[in-house]
């Protein structure tokens, strides 16, 4: 498996670990109590669900005789892989003000699934620089679409004061 390090390079490690397995005919359940590992976890690691931790990459690597570190290297880049996307994942933040997001922390937020969210906040309260940068970021079209979809919604009405 050595050999394949960097053939796996940036897949999640439990996914290796799954196919590792099947190759030598184990079963999960077994192979879980046989590491002292609740089956349930072994299964949300090898699913990708779920990151593995040092101390079970060390059971993991003893008990399949894989050479030490394997595991936990495997992790190390699938986690430097994921940071990667996110980083590319998220418009120049240098270009965005913080000010705009003064309710949220602007590093947590997530670009694609808040995309309407964002977009309406920088084309509400946003300079020019900021809603080039959200422009460029989501595409000319995507924002046209929500700008369009956001000027439908209905306007709710407001109860008068007794």
């Amino acid at each position: 498996m050595k050999s394949n390090l960097f053939k796996y390079k940036g897949i999640h490690p439990g996914i290796v670990l799954d196919r590792e397995l099947k190759k030598r005919s184990i079963k999960q359940r077994p192979f879980a109590l046989l590491i002292g590992e609740y089956p349930q976890t072994l299964n949300k690691i090898t699913s990708g669900k779920r990151n593995i931790p040092v101390g079970l990459a060390l059971k993991i690597e003893k008990t399949l005789q894989l050479a030490e570190g394997t595991i936990s290297l495997l992790q190390t880049y699938y986690n430097i892989e994921k940071e990667k996307k996110k980083e590319m994942d998220a418009p120049d933040l240098s270009l965005i003000r913080n000010a705009l997001f003064w309710d949220t922390d602007i590093e947590r937020i997530d670009w694609t699934k808040q995309d309407r969210a964002v977009i309406e906040r920088i084309f509400e309260r946003g300079n020019d620089v900021e809603k080039n940068e959200i422009t460029r970021f989501y595409g000319r079209a995507k924002v046209n679409n929500t700008l369009r979809a956001i000027k439908r919604k209905p306007m709710t009405l407001q109860r008068k004061s007794k």
